[in-house]
């Protein structure tokens, strides 16, 4: 097992509560031993780290932490077998538009407003939970109605990205509405 290594600075994260959160994800995914209970994707974006002197670059850690949350959540749907997206209210199989929401990437900006990225990861879970009849499902208005918070200082999702995917998502949920 090869842990990530992330550069030092003079204020970063905790190092030993990195190391520690690192080990956990690392067994959980299965190429570690397994420590402890195995965290998803939500005990992740809950995790906080104090900054203290001679910590761990805390972008480094960030972004290493985005890409287990992505890998969790792959981890968690488990293999995608044909079929596995049921038929809604009548809707006809939406699959296609699942992996496409599940595929979906925004840049992120760091000293311009943006979305938070959790809440915009949230909804599209919500909406891809909705499709898999798992929960209540997302309508076209319910779309174009979301509001998302703005971070100003830090990580957030691209706007005007966020906004144009939005967009065309509500017009495929109409279309499927429809079909």
């Amino acid at each position: 097992m090869t842990m990530p290594s992330f550069p030092v600075r003079l204020r970063g994260y905790d190092r030993w509560r990195v190391d520690e959160t690192v080990r956990y994800l690392e067994g959980t995914l299965g190429r570690a031993p397994l420590i402890g209970p195995p965290l998803t994707v939500k005990d992740v974006r809950a995790i906080r780290f104090a900054a203290i002197f001679r910590g761990y670059d805390r972008r480094a850690v960030d972004e290493r932490l985005l890409e287990y949350i992505r890998e969790l959540a792959a981890h968690e749907r488990g293999p995608r077998l044909p079929g596995s997206v049921r038929r809604v209210d009548g809707l006809p199989d939406a699959g296609w538009l699942v992996d496409w929401i599940r595929q979906s990437q925004f840049g992120v900006t760091r000293f311009r407003s943006g979305y938070a990225e959790r809440d915009v990861d949230a909804f599209l879970d919500r909406v891809v939970a909705g499709m898999c009849g798992a929960a209540p499902p997302v309508s076209a208005r319910d779309v174009r109605e979301c509001v998302f918070r703005t971070v100003r200082l830090g990580p957030g999702y691209n706007e005007p990205e966020v906004d144009r995917f939005l967009t065309q998502l509500a017009s495929a949920l109409e279309v499927l509405d429809t079909s």
